[in-house]
């Protein structure tokens, strides 16, 4: 399955591996690369040295492409957006804000830039910064979410923009994928699925929690902030829902979430961590090496698609 998205990118099957931050980094996203995907190491708030660190690692396991997201409300965006030029990262993808700024200097190192979009608005303003994709992501994701479903979300986007579009949100198996493609897209974006696989190197209570994971098990926290994240219901969750009903102050909506992530992530803490996962955890029902992942989701994507055109 060769879409424009494989020519533009160099890469062999048109998925790519959500850039989850303090979870998708060397390992992961080398793996999934070297397995014929684009695997992207997620800058988050990290420093930039440290992220820099995880792009050699992850050129030290493959010579395929690899990605880096760039979160542009990080204190350290712009040290990143120079970075990915000084370790030659041909694929960026970003969140949390527009790209503008920093299109000449990593046009100028031949890099493709693809923001992650919840909205057609969104879409089309990325687009006129000089995107060269984005990646539609509905609301069934997992951490930051918008308002659309992938369903309705996509389509939109691609009637509405002029470059390719990766569909994300909701997508965890071969099914996903197909429809997807039956939507418009030229690529998928995956998270979840990833979360279980050999590679990811999330603490054990994490993935367990994914693997356990029912269909109704995850929830949206923090809608009143603005910055809205999915994640597994837990104590963390409740708090968060307790918040709301008291019509708290921001400020305490980030107290309580400060950390929470990397408790989760490193410490495997389950009730006070967050536990970002998206609507499909419950399909995850088992452990695989990003190979397997990948080669499941093409060859049943492929049989369906195959199907459908008979």
């Amino acid at each position: 399955m060769k879409t424009i998205i494989c020519e533009m990118l160099g890469i062999e099957y048109p998925i790519f591996q959500g850039a989850m931050a303090w979870i998708a980094n060397a390992s992961l996203a080398a793996a999934v690369s070297q397995a014929g995907g684009l695997g992207i190491i997620a800058g988050g708030t990290a420093p930039v040295e440290l992220i820099r660190d995880e792009v050699r690692k992850a050129k030290e396991i493959t010579s395929k492409p690899i990605g880096v997201n760039i979160m542009l409300l990080s204190p350290y965006a712009d040290e990143m957006a120079k970075m990915v030029c000084e370790e030659g990262i041909k694929v960026v993808t970003t969140g949390a804000g527009t790209p503008g700024k920093y299109m000449d200097m990593w046009k100028a190192h031949d890099i493709k830039v693809i923001p992650v979009v919840p909205s057609v608005a969104i879409a089309k303003r990325m687009v006129r910064s000089g995107a060269d994709a984005v990646v539609a992501e509905g609301t069934e994701a997992g951490g930051h979410v918008g308002e659309l479903t992938t369903m309705v979300l996509v389509p939109q986007i691609v009637d509405a923009v002029d470059v390719p579009v990766i569909a994300a949100g909701g997508i965890g198996d071969g099914r996903g994928m197909a429809a997807a493609f039956m939507l418009g897209a030229d690529a998928v974006q995956i998270g979840t699925r990833f979360l279980t696989a050999y590679e990811c190197t999330i603490h054990k209570n994490y993935k367990k929690k994914v693997l356990n994971a029912k269909d109704i098990d995850t929830v949206v926290t923090g809608r009143r902030t603005g910055h809205p994240v999915r994640i597994i219901k837990n104590k963390l969750s409740r708090r968060f829902a307790e918040l709301d009903q008291a019509l708290a102050p921001l400020d305490e909506y980030e107290k309580l979430g400060a950390g929470a992530l990397a408790r989760a992530v490193l410490e495997g803490d389950m009730d006070r961590g967050s536990i970002m996962a998206g609507q499909i955890a419950a399909m995850v029902d088992k452990e695989q090496s990003c190979k397997d992942i990948i080669i499941e989701l093409m060859t049943e994507a492929n049989t369906l698609l195959n199907k459908s055109s008979n």
